[in-house]
């Protein structure tokens, strides 16, 4: 079977299995092109720490080659991933609308090489051709995957890999696909490590009942798509410890009915995946409403997430959803928790801290997982404002396996989510988080600059190394080095690299002597103390010929 056999059979897919038009159907993606001409670009510096001030300070992504906010155009739809042999790489995706006057868009991609601090962005994938919903993993070697619905049906979806951290991207495979996508990477360690999955909703695809597809050889070629039982729609998938696939979401026209579908098969390429289906009551319906935060699309999606840890929470399987719940409270956050793989849950229980009676909206929760079990939750807050429009992103934590939560704690200024809208009058339909043992790191949209722009937060200290120690600890107790004081241990950062380049090698050299032993000149100044000395020499010369990138 050739790499083209499963886009060449799309057409045919959707001709078999004609678009059925459900009633009470949430939004849906929907073609508006071609794509405009790209107006004259205007910048202004982004939001800097001092806009955060007492809070996380968070970092814009989709800033241009100069690292100046565009204004006049438009991102939402965040999503992100973390690259597992190296967390100083991180890359994020976004649907990027060149400017607010159309509705056209793109696939925006940025990355970063110190865990968020900073970013580049390269330019969209795939220049000029329609492409939303965008989904980001990466598998346990540090290759990432960027899942994309794409063209001007709006019925098909490919896959883009990336091998160097997202700087460049291999052409598109295709992937099936349909509306509301999403894509998740076996990282178990298992026999199945490195599977590729993807799911999308029924009711807007390629291929009628056949929802969920893998590629069992890293994205190289994608099977013909597969059913799940009942047809979860609207949420994402989770891979368990032992290789076992999840896909969450709900049934399309029963918004309080949820669903977790499970395979115990997709791990083995050998066989046809199946799937076996639960109801799940998380104690509310899945929002959108005309009249909410985000009046134009979801109010969040179904989140499920596994247990890998080595205690006695493995194999623990979570749901969470913004929902709205029974009585006049417009919106809540719920988890439910499996002890037994999938089979039953627990009842619903209410993250959000808000008195009752507050009638705060709670929307786009999104949930993710540390590898030690502790679980971390972040969402939109109407709370603090009042107002259905203003909101502030919280987190709260929970290491109790979900049982109790932490005080919730507003990590962001209010934003306004009705501004800047692209001529759909939306913010995206989800937020994307990813933990570690130390910290999680959020990718989410506001609108403090007055447009729609995409914004990386970590929350808790940054682990550089991966060693499960923040990085503070190491550098205060003396495990890592910092000799130019800027709180990132150095073997975390490429120190010594003055022209950026990615290797310290004799151009950095010559321009660390270019200023050497000359007053006020801190060209070379590698140890942060104002002055080009002898210091800064011995700090190049140790990290010489070293490749940081």
């Amino acid at each position: 079977m050739s790499a083209n056999f499963l886009g060449s059979m799309m057409p045919l897919f959707a001709l078999l299995w004609p678009q059925a038009a459900p009633q009470n159907v949430p939004p849906h993606e929907t073609y508006s092109g071609p794509k405009p001409a790209t107006p004259a670009r205007v910048t202004q510096a982004p939001p800097g720490p001092a806009f955060f001030v007492d809070l996380p300070v968070s970092v814009q992504v989709n800033i241009d080659a100069d690292g100046m906010n565009v204004i006049g155009d438009a991102a939402n739809e965040p999503t992100i991933a973390i690259d597992p042999t190296n967390p100083n790489r991180v890359v994020i995706g976004w649907r990027e609308f060149a400017t607010i006057q159309s509705s056209f868009r793109e696939a925006g991609v940025a990355y970063s090489r110190d865990a968020g601090r900073s970013w580049t962005n390269p330019g969209v994938l795939a220049p000029g051709t329609f492409r939303t919903d965008p989904v980001l993993a990466a598998d346990h070697q540090g290759n990432f995957y960027y899942h994309s619905l794409y063209g001007t049906q709006l019925l098909n979806c490919d896959v883009f890999k990336s091998s160097d951290g997202g700087k460049t991207w291999a052409a598109p495979v295709e992937a099936g696909g349909g509306d509301k996508n999403w894509l998740n990477v076996d990282q178990s360690g298992g026999s199945s490590d490195g599977h590729v999955y993807t799911v999308w909703r029924r009711d807007f695809s390629c291929c009628g009942p056949n929802i969920f597809n893998r590629s069992t050889n890293g994205g190289v070629l994608f099977e013909p798509p597969v059913p799940v039982s009942q047809n979860p729609a609207l949420g994402t998938i989770a891979v368990g410890p032992d290789g076992e696939v999840y896909v969450g979401g709900v049934v399309i026209g029963s918004w309080s009915a949820y669903r977790l579908a499970k395979s115990t098969n997709a791990r083995d390429p050998l066989l046809t995946p199946t799937f076996s289906t639960v109801a799940v009551n998380l104690g509310g319906a899945l929002g959108f409403f005309a009249g909410g935060p985000n009046p134009g699309g979801l109010l969040g999606q179904v989140w499920v997430v596994t247990d890998h840890s080595g205690g006695p929470t493995r194999g623990n399987v979570y749901m969470l959803c913004s929902v709205d719940p029974p009585g006049a409270d417009p919106m809540d956050l719920h988890i439910v928790r499996s002890t037994d793989g999938g089979l039953t849950f627990g009842p619903p229980v209410r993250i959000n801290d808000d008195p009752a009676g507050t009638n705060a909206w709670q929307w786009f929760g999104t949930l993710s997982i540390a590898p030690n079990g502790r679980l971390d939750a972040a969402w939109c807050d109407t709370r603090d404002s009042g107002q259905t429009n203003v909101s502030r992103v919280y987190y709260s934590f929970s290491t109790d396996a979900g049982q109790t939560w932490a005080p919730n704690v507003a990590i962001t200024p209010p934003f306004d989510s009705t501004i800047g809208y692209p001529m759909q009058n939306k913010i995206g339909d989800y937020y994307h988080m990813v933990s570690d043992n130390v910290g999680a790191s959020l990718a989410y949209s506001a609108t403090f600059a007055g447009g729609q722009d995409i914004y990386f937060v970590r929350i808790g200290d940054f682990d550089c190394n991966g060693n499960g120690v923040s990085d503070t600890l190491d550098i205060s107790q003396g495990a890592s080095a910092d000799v130019n004081g800027n709180g990132i241990p150095d073997e975390c950062e490429c120190v010594g690299d003055l022209n950026g380049d990615g290797v310290v090698g004799q151009s950095d050299l010559g321009l660390l002597l270019s200023c050497f032993g000359q007053p006020g000149q801190a060209c070379g100044d590698l140890t942060g103390d104002g002055e080009t000395d002898q210091a800064d020499l011995g700090v190049l010369l140790a990290s010489y010929g070293r490749v940081c990138d």
